[in-house]
Parts: structure tokens; C-alpha cells; sequence
């Protein structure tokens, strides 16, 4: 069997501990402590401070283990322990809340320095009716159009199991162009 390392980030309360209890084969092993800072404690009572990790079985082959990261920057040091290795990555961003788009834009460009892996950015809460457009949120974070930003429902499993998809597409893409650019 092949383990395929995939990494789940965004900011806080962006989604990513939902994302992988949603879609994960196994209980999800997580790294919650309750919340400590006032402004946080008002979107929810625990955060992820290390790591989140969960698998999906794709095929009797090839399993992917996600791993998610921790939201804030406090926790920064493990996004470099949890990326090494990876194959690809998702960025989770709440399309209810265009004030953390900074934040998620910060986190983008820290991501791209510490990891040349491909990644897609998941648009999360796609379900609500204060969502923000994918199209919206591509332009406000400033993301490629080569990079895809798929509309998301974190509690939702078939669009969890589209986003992965996304990503597992976004990588072979990205595969086969370098190995054009190769030859």
C-alpha cells in the first residue's frame, strides 16, 4: 500500500479539523486544547495547537493521511515539521469572514516559502448564505488562476472528497507540465 502525505491549513476556525473528521477512514487523532484568547473563544471553544490527522483510503493502493496544521501564528513552527514530506496541500479559507483574508494570504505566502508542493485553496462554507463567491475569494486572496479555489462545505463529505480530488488532479497537472518542461 502507498500513504500519500496531504496538508490541510488555513487560518483559525477556518474548517480544517471538520474537513478531516468529515472524511477520515479512522477517529482523527487531534491536538484540541480549549481556547484562551477572548476574540477566539468567540468563534469557537477548541483549537488545534500541533496537529490533526486523519486517512482515506482511495483505492485498496493508495491511502492519503492528512495532516492538519494549527491556525494561528503562535503555532507556526509546525507547518514547517508537517509539510516536509507532503505531496500537496489544501489551504481552507471561511468565505463567511473577508476580515481573516489577510490572514489566510499571510499564511499562503508562508506556506509557499517553506514548501514548493502544489496546493489548492478550498473557498469553505459554501453552504451559507453569508459565503462569499469562489470567484470573490479568489481575487480577494490574489490566487493564480492556474492554482483552483473549489467551493467547499467542511461537515459535507462528498465536497470534502471533491476538494481532495481537486487537489489529487491539481498535482498530476502539475507533474506531468513539470516533466514536459523537463524533456
Amino acid at each position: 500500500m502507498q500513504a500519500l502525505k496531504i496538508v490541510i491549513t488555513g487560518s483559525y476556525a477556518a474548517g480544517k479539523t471538520q474537513l478531516i473528521r468529515t472524511i477520515s477512514d479512522i477517529d482523527t487523532i487531534s491536538t484540541d486544547y480549549e481556547v484562551t484568547l477572548d476574540e477566539e473563544r468567540q468563534l469557537k471553544r477548541e483549537t488545534t495547537v500541533a496537529l490533526d490527522f486523519g486517512t482515506i483510503a482511495i483505492n485498496d493502493q493508495v491511502t492519503l493521511y492528512l495532516f492538519g496544521t494549527p491556525g494561528q501564528e503562535r503555532f507556526d513552527f509546525m507547518w514547517e515539521h508537517l509539510t516536509v514530506g507532503c505531496l500537496g496541500y489544501v489551504v481552507m479559507v471561511d468565505s463567511t469572514r473577508p476580515g481573516h483574508f489577510a490572514e489566510t494570504q499571510r499564511l499562503m505566502s508562508r506556506f509557499i516559502e517553506i514548501t514548493d508542493a502544489p496546493f489548492i485553496v478550498a473557498a469553505n462554507k459554501q453552504d451559507d448564505e453569508a459565503a462569499l463567491p469562489v470567484s470573490y475569494v479568489r481575487r480577494r486572496l490574489g490566487v493564480p488562476l492556474e492554482i483552483p479555489v473549489l467551493p467547499c462545505v467542511a461537515t459535507d463529505r462528498p465536497s470534502v472528497k471533491g476538494v481532495l480530488l481537486g487537489l489529487l488532479k491539481h498535482i498530476a497537472t502539475q507533474n506531468q507540465m513539470n516533466q514536459e518542461q523537463s524533456a
